[in-house]
C-alpha cells in the first residue's frame, strides 16, 4: 500500500532521522507517512527528482555542500507549490526573514519540539491538500466549460448544485488585474509559437501564485489575468499573491528572442476591493455563458493596472485604508483614472 503523504527531511545530523522515525513509527507502519531523508541540499534535490510526488519538505539551514536557504530558493523556483518548513539552531530574526522572503511556509527552531513538529506537519499537509484540491477543481471546471454545453451542464447537476452554480449574487471580494508589460510588442514581431509558449510560461507563474493564496482566475484577457479573491482575508491574500508573483518574475532568466533580442517580463498590477456582482454572463444565442465578476470595483482594478509602471502594485486610498499595517505602502500621488471625475490618490504596495 502506498503512503498517503510523502515528507522529506533534510538534515546532516544522523540522530534527526532516528528521532523522526521513532516519533512517527505508528504512522509509518500504518502507511500514513512515508519519510525521505537527505543529508544536504544537493542530496535533497536529487531525491526530489526521484520523488516528484513529495508533499512537503523540512530542511535544516546549516549543512555541507548546499545549505537550507539555497535549497529553499531552488525549491521555490522549480516547484513553487511544494511547501518547505525551515529548521535552524539559530532563532535569530535574520534567518527567519531570509527564509520567509525565499518562500518558506513556516519556521521551527532546534532543539526540535516534536509536538510542534507534528502540528506544523499536519498544518502544512492540510494547506498542500487544499491547493491540490483547488487545482483539480479548476482543471475539472475548465474541461467542462470546453466540452459541455451549458444546458447539458445544468441537466447533469443536481438541483442543489445547479442552484449554487447558476446563482447571481453580490459578494465582497478583492480583484487583482495583472498585466505582462511590453508583451504586445513581442506578439507583433515574434513567431506565433514563440508568443504562445512565452505567454503560457508567464501565465503559469501568475496562476500558481494566485492559487497558492486561495484565489481563482476569472479570465485571461490578452496578455493579462483577472484574478478574484473572496472569503476570509481576501484583500491580504490578493496582495500576498501579487508580491509573490512579482518576486518570481524578477528572479527568472531573460528569454532569448529572434535577432539575439531578449525579454525579461515585468508585471503591472492593480488591486481593488469591495462589492462586486458575480453572475452567469453571456449569450443565449451562442449558448455560451461564463461565470464572472462585474462592477466598478473590477473596472477600477483594471484602471489602476493601466497606470501602474512595470513592477508596481497600485491600490487606491480606500483600499489603502483597509490594508492597515499589514503591508508597507508608499503614496504615489494623485492621478486621473478613466471615467473618474476627480483625481484619485494612489498608493504602491512595496512589501
Amino acid at each position: 500500500m502506498s503512503a498517503k503523504h510523502k515528507i522529506m527531511v533534510v538534515d546532516d545530523e544522523n540522530d534527526v532521522e532516528q528521532l523522526v522515525r521513532q516519533k512517527f513509527r505508528r504512522q509509518i507502519r500504518a502507511g500514513e507517512y512515508d519519510f525521505i531523508f537527505a543529508q544536504n541540499g544537493t542530496d535533497a534535490l536529487a531525491k526530489l527528482r526521484e520523488n516528484p510526488d513529495t508533499d512537503m519538505v523540512f530542511s535544516d539551514i546549516n549543512m555541507p555542500e548546499m545549505d537550507g536557504l539555497t535549497l529553499l530558493g531552488k525549491i521555490t523556483q522549480d516547484s513553487p507549490l511544494l511547501k518547505t518548513v525551515i529548521i535552524s539552531a539559530y532563532s535569530d530574526m535574520d534567518n527567519i526573514r531570509v527564509a520567509m522572503n525565499r518562500g518558506a511556509f513556516d519556521f521551527l527552531c532546534k532543539p526540535i519540539d516534536f509536538e510542534d513538529f507534528e502540528r506544523t506537519l499536519v498544518k502544512t499537509l492540510k494547506t498542500t491538500q487544499q491547493i491540490k484540491d483547488t487545482i483539480q477543481a479548476i482543471q475539472e471546471n475548465n474541461i467542462l466549460k470546453m466540452y459541455v454545453d451549458p444546458s447539458v451542464l445544468q441537466f447533469m447537476c443536481c438541483k442543489e448544485f445547479e442552484s449554487d452554480l447558476l446563482a447571481n449574487e453580490t459578494i465582497d471580494a478583492t480583484i487583482a488585474f495583472i498585466d505582462i508589460c511590453g508583451f504586445t510588442t513581442i506578439s507583433e514581431r515574434e513567431s506565433p509559437d514563440t508568443v504562445v509558449h512565452l505567454l503560457n510560461k508567464y501565465f503559469d507563474l501568475i496562476v500558481r501564485a494566485v492559487i497558492e493564496q486561495g484565489g481563482y482566475v476569472d479570465k485571461f484577457m490578452g496578455d493579462a489575468v483577472l484574478a478574484v479573491f473572496r472569503d476570509k482575508d481576501h484583500l491580504a491574500r490578493a496582495i500576498r499573491a501579487a508580491l509573490s508573483v512579482n518576486r518570481r518574475l524578477q528572479s527568472i532568466e531573460e528569454d532569448t528572442l529572434s535577432g539575439k533580442a531578449t525579454f525579461l517580463p515585468r508585471l503591472s498590477i492593480g488591486i481593488n476591493t469591495g462589492e462586486v456582482i458575480s453572475g452567469n454572463v453571456g449569450s443565449a444565442a451562442l449558448r455560451r455563458f461564463d461565470f464572472t465578476v462585474i462592477g466598478d470595483v473590477v473596472n477600477t482594478a483594471q484602471r489602476l493596472q493601466s497606470v501602474a509602471k512595470p513592477g508596481q502594485i497600485l491600490i487606491n486610498e480606500a483600499t489603502f485604508q483597509k490594508v492597515g499595517a499589514q503591508f508597507k505602502c508608499q503614496e504615489v500621488g494623485e492621478m486621473p483614472l478613466k471615467n473618474k471625475a476627480n483625481l484619485v490618490t494612489l498608493f504602491e504596495v512595496v512589501s
